[in-house]
């Protein structure tokens, strides 16, 4: 699965503005809930890590998608993972 397929099934079930919010870092900056969920869905594979690295309100490092392995979380195979499973993405988005 590619990329865009990826950001067009994001758009689609309007995720979107949090894989925005995870690439331009602000959803680090944000409230303790904003950033429990963006990681939430970084694990589960809905989202996906950017290319750069960001750091946290505390100075923590975020890293990039390229600094992790292919099976953690926020790494675009987990990404493409979650994707690829009709079944998962309706359980998880939709209960």
């Amino acid at each position: 699965m590619r990329y865009n397929k990826i950001k067009g099934l994001q758009k689609e079930h309007n995720l979107s503005e949090l894989q925005g919010q995870i690439n331009d870092g602000s959803v680090w900056m944000m409230e303790g809930s904003m950033g429990r969920f963006a990681m939430h869905y970084l694990r589960e594979g809905v989202c996906m890590l950017p290319k750069i690295s960001h750091r946290d309100a505390y100075g923590n490092r975020v890293p990039s998608r390229d600094e992790v392995t292919d099976e953690s979380s926020g790494s675009y195979k987990n990404c493409v993972r979650f994707w690829s499973d009709e079944e998962r993405v309706n359980e998880l988005l939709y209960g």
